[in-house]
């Protein structure tokens, strides 16, 4: 997302919400709502957020992986590649 060039006031959601709901859905990029010239929501595509939602776990998980080697804990990488490629050769039910 570099330009916020998709930023629109309130009274045009209001007036043209299926076309800007078509945008969505075309454009990936999120959709700022305005009110009264000022920045109020943020309307993102199912698509789009669900790949933030997917993003923001992979970062929780790479976080927590973090601390867990900070603090001496967590698991040895041989053995955790041991154990993807065991998974990785298991035929599938």
């Amino acid at each position: 997302m570099g330009k916020l060039s998709n930023i629109i006031p309130v009274s045009d959601l209001r007036q043209d919400a299926a076309k800007l709901l078509k945008q969505l859905q075309k454009d990936k990029e999120p959709l700022i709502i305005t009110q009264r010239g000022r920045a109020t929501a943020v309307l993102l595509g199912v698509d789009a957020y669900e790949k933030l939602e997917h993003e923001k776990e992979i970062l929780r998980l790479l976080a927590k992986g973090e601390k867990e080697i900070e603090a001496g804990s967590g698991y040895e990488l041989d053995a955790i590649l041991a154990e993807a490629d065991a998974l990785l050769k298991m035929e599938p039910l």
